[in-house]
């Protein structure tokens, strides 16, 4: 069976990213059906019989697998130079992919990278960079990046609707609108404060989202469950959410239909 990795922050990461692919893959193949996904891929992480791998693991991942002949040299720089932030992680991450697709034969057809900006766009550039480097022609591999700006809990507002039978949603969400003079749901990109203090608690992402959802897991859930995807296309403009969407339609959707 196909596989498709998943590299995230936190396993809350991987469950909004494989579900939301899900949904577009649903939305998108026409004879597809819920059940019938389980017959087509599988999500996957780097170690064996795992469902994700995390960003923080994956230089220990690699170092594990060195023992079973992968070899990977010292990477300081692209070919265009010095590069930080993620550039190496995310090489280094493709090329074990490469070792395990032809060293244990493993049918891996996809990698998902998901990587909050964090208010760091070069985040993004330097995961996109080593991406672009990457070729191997006898193993095809589709790559889809992922990139909330500025978090996870941007993407989960975006898809935030009040209850049509919860009047305290409704309330909650409109005297946080009157307080930040805009809506934190249709314009989660302008939540950029990391503070949980005053004055700025309110522009953050992670408090709005608490507060709206009063910190249940369930109704937190909802939000990219059950909002209609073209709702969470159309709020998701700024944040990243609408272009993993459109990543996820035109690189896994083709492997799903042929």
């Amino acid at each position: 069976m196909d596989e498709f990795i998943v590299i995230v922050e936190s396993r809350a990461d991987a469950e909004i990213a494989t579900e939301l692919a899900q949904r577009v893959l649903l939305e998108k193949v026409d004879w597809l059906e819920p059940e019938s996904l389980q017959h087509f891929f599988k999500w996957a992480g780097l170690d064996p019989g795992t469902n994700y791998s995390c960003w923080k693991d994956l230089n220990n991942i690699v170092e594990r697998v060195k023992h079973d002949g992968l070899r990977i040299r010292y990477l300081g720089h692209s070919k265009d130079g010095p590069q930080k932030t993620d550039y190496a992680t995310t090489s280094k991450s493709l090329k074990l992919i490469h070792f395990l697709q032809h060293k244990y034969k493993r049918p891996i057809k996809a990698v998902i990278f998901i990587r909050d900006l964090d208010n760091q766009p070069e985040r993004r550039q330097s995961i996109e960079q080593a991406c672009s480097e990457y070729r191997d022609p006898q193993s095809p591999l589709a790559i889809v990046i992922g990139t909330p700006d500025r978090m996870r809990e941007a993407w989960v507002l975006n898809g935030f609707i009040p209850s049509s039978e919860s009047e305290q949603e409704k309330q909650v969400l409109q005297e946080i609108q009157s307080q930040l003079k805009f809506d934190p749901c249709e314009e989660s990109h302008r939540l950029r404060s990391t503070s949980k203090e005053e004055p700025e608690r309110m522009r953050n992402p992670k408090v709005v989202l608490e507060i709206l959802t009063r910190a249940d897991q369930l109704r937190e859930q909802q939000c990219w469950q059950e909002t209609r995807l073209e709702i969470l296309r159309q709020r998701g403009t700024k944040t990243g959410l609408a272009l993993y969407l459109d990543e996820v339609e035109q690189r896994l959707m083709p492997i799903i239909a042929t």
